[in-house]
This record gives structure tokens, C-alpha cells and sequence, in this order.
């Protein structure tokens, strides 16, 4: 089901697919290409504690997630096209501030400023798409556009080590801007707007708190909501702990760029079968069946952990594992998540996104905070995060699993 657009489209679907997935790729580009880089950051600007190197990702998460209210009814009032371009713009600069911080404090100042800009990325790609199709299809859309958004967490560590291994730690800053000038180039030339003048909603404070009760008191758009959430903490807790875990329990930090290929690689392949399955077998189908396995191999890999089984090999293969279910659920939550907000999808993937990524980049800070030297905290939360995005989905479908609406 497709909406019209409001200029003649310049895009074919795949180029509309690369051009989202790379939109969708500069927050994890963002994040990832980070990870090698925290020890060098943190010892070139004076900060002792390694927990404490952890800002640099949580910062821009923060950010990030408060500028996810900001953009959806700005684009819903003026447009996606607008919006998209001048925050590209606003953020290229900040990363080339990033590069050029002298103290840690502007370094994290900068990185919650380019979090806010970085949030336009998010929103307004799942509101493009839900522009242009709805339910199945639109999961099976941003299946594909994770297949490719799905590369960056297994480039972008390794690019940030080969950055490191040429040139110092503030070139990784210099790299996103160029990346994001790209971007802007690329949405500014090719991408039309997709939202039809006649839908755009006034930028009132009545209009958007009543839209805001709409998203938070709808069945299915908390409950997915919240599910996603959950996973999206325990993600985060498994990026913040990712680079201590390595370096403290296996002694592998060097390997840091393969393990994390290894982990993220299956994902890509989890995307592509879901773009495949759940046009045929419905995204409530594919999806609850992925958060039950999700939380059995969690379980799993939590005792594994407990009697101190917990190889370099175990970590690998049992994450790797949950990555498939997270993939295979993450895209297919957030679609039914917005089902019935199509009237406001900007302003509803802004509340639904920013409840994602704050509370679960403060689910994940904690997390992170509490490793111990070995996996224990880590697979405790990812448990508990399975179990309540579990309650969370029957919320949502009032116990009612694995059907088709």
C-alpha cells in the first residue's frame, strides 16, 4: 500500500533501501567505530577510569534519544526533506568539533549535540517508510534496510582500528563528518519529499500532547514500544561491557574487530530471512517466536556464565545467536509498533524512538556498570530485558501470540 508523493520520485527501490539504510547507518556508525578508540581517547584526555570512557557512547545515546522528540513534529509540520538536510548539516559540523576537542568535557558536549542532530536519521527514516507502505510491507522494507544497515556494526569497529593504526583517535570524528556530508549530498540531490502537504499537521502544544497521549495510551503502540525498549537495553549493555569484556575476562582485546564481525555478521543473514518469512508467515509470527528463543538462549547462556563454563567460543557462538533473534524481532516490533500511527508517523516514531533509546541507553548504563570481570551481569540483563519484552508483547495482544492481524 503505497502513499503518493508529493514531487516525482527520483528513487528506485533499491536506491530508496541504500539510501534509508545508510541514513539508519550513521548512528551505529556513530557508536561502533568508537569502541576501539576509548582506551586512546581516554588516556590522550586525561581520564583515569576506564567505566568512565563509557560517555563517550552513552553521551551521544542520550542525545540521541532527546532529539528523537524534537524532529518528528517538526517533520510532520514541515516536511521530511527539510528536516533530514539541516540536521545532516548541524551534524557534520559537531563531529568536526568532536575532532578538534581539546578537553573531554567539549568532547561529550559535542557528542550529545551530534546525538541530537544524529536522531533526525532515525525518526525520519521510519517515517519515510511509513509514507510509502504499511504493515507487513513495511517490515519486510526495513528488514532490507537493515540487511545493509545491518554491515556497518561489522565494518565500522575494524574501520575505526585502521583509522587508529594511521592516524590519531580524532580522525574516527572526521571520518563521520565526511560520512554524513555524504549523506547529505546524496538526500539533497535524490530523495523527494514523501509527506503530502495535505497531512501536515500543525506545530501547536495542544496537537502534539494530544498526539503524544495517542502513541503512549495505544495497546499496541506501548506494548511493542516497551518490548523494544528492553531489547534495546540490553543491546546497549552489550556495547557499553563489549570492549572490557574482551579485554579483562579473555585477554583477546586484539581480536576485538573479528569477535564483533562474528557476533554481528548473523544479523544480516536474520534480516534477509526475515524480509523473506514475514510477508509469508505475518510479523507477529516471526517475531514472538524470536523473543521466546531470544530469552531460552539468554537463560542459557547466563548459566553458562554462572558455573564458570564461559570460553571466548561460548560468548561468540551464544551471542551471535541472540543477535539473530534480536534482528529478527527488532524490525518486525517496531512495524507493528506503528500499524495504526500512520496519520502521525513522525510524531509517533519520535516518542516510540526516544522511549527506545533513553531508557534503554539507562537500562544498558547500568549494565555496563555493573561487570564484574566476567559475563554474569551482562546475560543477568539480557535476561531479565527478554522476559519483560516478553510480558510487554502479551500485553500488547492481550495474550494472544504468533497470530496475524
Amino acid at each position: 500500500m503505497h502513499a503518493p508523493l508529493t514531487s516525482k520520485p527520483k528513487l528506485g527501490f533499491r536506491e530508496f533501501v541504500a539510501l534509508m539504510a545508510g541514513l539508519m547507518a550513521m548512528t551505529a556508525l556513530s557508536i561502533d567505530a568508537m569502541l576501539p578508540a576509548l582506551p586512546a581517547i581516554g588516556t590522550d584526555l586525561g581520564v583515569a577510569r576506564s567505566s568512565d570512557w563509557q560517555w563517550v557512547i552513552a553521551a551521544f545515546m542520550l542525545g540521541f534519544g532527546a532529539g528523537q522528540l524534537i524532529h518528528g513534529p517538526l517533520a510532520d509540520r514541515f516536511g521530511r526533506r527539510p528536516v533530514l538536510l539541516t540536521s545532516l548539516g548541524i551534524g557534520v559540523a559537531l563531529n568536526l568539533l568532536a575532532a578538534l576537542s581539546p578537553t573531554y568535557t567539549l568532547l561529550i558536549a559535542a557528542r550529545i549535540a551530534a546525538g541530537l542532530a544524529t536522531a533526525s536519521s532515525r525518526v525520519l527514516t521510519t517515517s519515510i517508510v511509513r509514507d510509502r507502505v504499511s504493515g507487513d510491507q513495511m517490515a519486510r522494507t526495513m528488514s532490507l534496510i537493515s540487511i545493509v544497515f545491518m554491515v556497518v556494526p561489522i565494518l565500522a569497529p575494524n574501520l575505526g582500528q585502521l583509522i587508529l593504526w594511521m592516524a590519531p583517535w580524532r580522525w574516527i570524528f572526521g571520518m563521520l563528518a565526511a560520512a554524513g556530508l555524504l549523506l547529505l549530498i546524496w538526500a539533497g540531490t535524490r530523495l523527494p519529499e514523501t509527506l503530502d502537504p495535505a497531512k501536515r499537521l500543525p506545530l501547536s502544544f495542544r496537537r502534539i500532547a494530544e498526539s503524544f497521549r495517542f502513541v503512549l495510551t495505544h495497546r499496541l503502540s506501548i506494548g511493542y514500544t516497551a518490548a523494544s525498549t528492553l531489547l534495546q537495553g540490553g543491546l546497549m549493555g552489550f556495547l557499553l561491557s563489549i570492549q572490557q569484556i574482551l579485554e579483562v575476562e579473555f585477554r583477546a582485546a586484539h581480536l576485538f574487530g573479528l569477535v564483533f564481525a562474528a557476533m554481528a555478521g548473523p544479523m544480516a543473514i536474520a534480516s534477509l530471512f526475515n524480509s523473506r518469512m514475514v510477508v509469508r508467515l505475518g510479523t507477529r509470527a516471526v517475531s514472538h517466536r524470536a523473543i521466546i528463543a531470544y530469552v531460552a538462549i539468554a537463560g542459557l547462556h547466563l548459566g553458562v556464565a554462572l558455573v564458570g563454563w564461559e570460553t571466548l567460543a561460548s560468548f561468540v557462538v551464544l551471542q551471535a545467536a541472540m543477535m539473530c533473534c534480536f534482528s529478527l524481532a527488532g524490525a518486525n516490533f517496531g512495524a507493528i509498533a506503528m500499524e495504526e500511527m500512520g496519520h502521525l508517523a513522525g510524531t509517533a516514531s519520535s516518542v516510540q524512538a526516544f522511549l527506545q533509546t533513553v531508557v534503554g541507553t539507562m537500562i544498558g548504563t547500568v549494565i555496563g556498570y555493573a561487570f564484574d570481570g566476567t559475563t554474569v551481569p551482562l546475560y543477568t540483563g539480557f535476561t531479565l530485558c527478554g522476559l519483560g519484552a516478553v510480558l510487554a508483547v502479551a500485553f500488547a495482544e492481550r495474550g494472544r501470540l504468533f497470530g496475524r492481524r
